[in-house]
């Protein structure tokens, strides 16, 4: 099993831009950039937290394979919380924990 930790900062959205949709964008970039390389069988999970308010609970997704870790689940995770979260802003800082376990394959080679 392996984890990666990210410190994400967003940029401010432009004017004309929904602040809603950029960070649904925002999202959706992140959640394929950190399972692209990873083999549909693995298992991943995440776990996130606003780094600017301590007091927040640290909302998560469960493991499950990586095929089945699609960005539109992530968003639909993260963006309730983030939504319903009146303190977070978009210049607030969110650490993104990823677990990966590689599953092995045949004679328990990888």
């Amino acid at each position: 099993m392996t984890g990666l930790s990210l410190l994400i900062t967003f940029n401010t959205p432009g004017k004309e831009q929904d602040p809603t949709v950029y960070l649904k964008e925002c999202i959706t970039v992140l959640a394929n950039y950190l399972v692209d390389k990873l083999p549909d069988r693995d298992l991943v999970g995440l776990r996130s937290r606003n780094t600017e308010n301590m007091q927040e609970n640290v909302v998560g997704i469960r493991l499950r394979r990586r095929d089945l870790l699609k960005p539109d689940m992530v968003w639909s995770v993260l963006g309730k919380v983030i939504q319903s979260n009146s303190r977070f802003a978009l210049t607030d800082r969110l650490e993104i924990h990823l677990d990966h376990v590689r599953m092995p394959v045949g004679n328990d080679r990888i």
